[in-house]
């Protein structure tokens, strides 16, 4: 059986913006692991409720990392666009 690959991860101007803002290491090594996680599985993220457009917009939140990344997936599911990275 083939391993799965991962999806790419691209960044919309307004993530990219609070991705170049971040400066501590830790904050930088925590969304990594949380961009990897996403990457590996683009499911792994919660739905937002009451989101009815397509693609649907998830959450994905690590309380041990403190991390919260908003993405949406796209339709061959090959691409993850964060929309806003919380750290």
């Amino acid at each position: 059986m083939p391993a799965r690959r991962r999806a790419q991860i691209a960044f919309s101007d307004s993530a990219a913006k609070q991705l170049e803002n971040l400066t501590d290491e830790h904050q930088i090594h925590a969304l990594d692991r949380s961009l990897v996680a996403i990457s590996v599985d683009p499911d792994i993220g919660d739905p937002i409720p009451g989101d009815t457009t397509q693609p649907e917009l998830r959450q994905y939140a690590d309380d041990t990392e403190h991390v919260r990344v908003l993405y949406f997936v796209t339709a061959l599911r090959t691409v993850v666009v964060v929309a806003y990275i919380e750290v």
